[in-house]
């Protein structure tokens, strides 16, 4: 596509000082179509904010998928800030004002949420708790290593997400 579109020196919103870098690039991913990918990064501070937004507009979406082999590790990811990730009875990314978009694959995804689980662990008090963010730990670790199932399911209102496989299985939101 093109080159990405790079200005520096704008004011950050968080420390009002000059050290934002705002970002746009247009990429094109095989069997989704035309995305723009937008960010935004403080030197300063280091807010960052990133979004993925479909050059056409697409219907609100719901895609779903059956994880059970190392190799569905690869399976590529798009999820806006607008989408809501989904592991029932492990986890899930929620949309809101704090929430990126990115561009990743199921292991990126796992890895994120396992990221979650194991700042919860590190924070919490409560030894119950504890224990069930270590089983849920193992879990994902076994989900990684192909050795268990899980479903993973992305629902975005706007379409701009979805799980790039024949696999996955899409359907209206």
């Amino acid at each position: 596509m093109g080159e990405p579109e790079t200005l520096q020196g704008e004011m950050c919103p968080f420390c009002h000082t000059p050290n934002l870098a705002l970002r746009e690039e247009e990429v094109e991913i095989p069997y989704f179509g035309k995305v723009f990918l937008f960010s935004m990064s403080c030197t300063n501070c280091k807010y960052h904010k990133s979004d993925v937004e479909c050059a056409e507009q697409k219907p609100a979406s719901r895609f779903s998928i059956d994880i059970d082999s190392e190799d569905d590790m690869k399976i590529r990811v798009v999820r806006s800030s607008e989408g809501t990730i989904r592991i029932p009875r492990i986890g899930s990314i929620e949309p809101g004002p704090a929430a990126n978009g990115f561009i990743s694959n199921v292991e990126g995804v796992l890895q994120r949420i396992k990221d979650q689980v194991e700042h919860v662990r590190d924070e919490e008090e409560d030894d119950a708790i504890k224990k069930k963010c270590k089983n849920m730990i193992k879990k994902l670790n076994k989900v990684m290593w192909g050795q268990e199932k899980v479903k993973l399911v992305i629902e975005d209102p706007t379409g701009n997400s979805a799980i790039i496989s024949e696999k996955a299985v899409k359907s209206k939101l």
